[in-house]
Order: C-alpha cells, then sequence, then structure tokens
C-alpha cells in the first residue's frame, strides 16, 4: 500500500498525534468510519437503483418481442 514501510508510517501516526492530540484521535477514526460506511451504502443503493431501471425495461422488451 503506497510502498510504506513501518518506520514511515509510524512517523505519519507520530505526526497525527501531534497535530491532533490523544484525545481527538477516537473521534476522528470514529467519523472517519461513520463517513466510509454512508459512502459504501450511497454506492450499493445507486446500484440497486439503476439496476431496478434496467431490470423493468428488459421485461418490457421482451414482452414487446413476444406479441
Amino acid at each position: 500500500m503506497f510502498n510504506l514501510g513501518s518506520g514511515e508510517i509510524l512517523l505519519i501516526f507520530l505526526g497525527i498525534l501531534l497535530l491532533f492530540g490523544a484525545k481527538k484521535l477516537p473521534e476522528l477514526a470514529r467519523g472517519l468510519g461513520k463517513g466510509i460506511n454512508e459512502f459504501k451504502s450511497a454506492v450499493e443503493n445507486g446500484k440497486k437503483e439503476i439496476l431496478d431501471v434496467e431490470e423493468p425495461s428488459k421485461t418490457n422488451k421482451e414482452k414487446l418481442n413476444t406479441d
């Protein structure tokens, strides 16, 4: 993942810890997790809506071809 070694990841984590403080990190992680979950949910809902629109149009075409 991004060709980062363990030392570089540790430095990034320490920088984030210094910027935001130990008390804010759990809140940031919780907010990030909620945001990711909402994004995944929105993507799934979008996929379902697209598939629902496509499927009836396919069945309508099949009905027209059989008549």
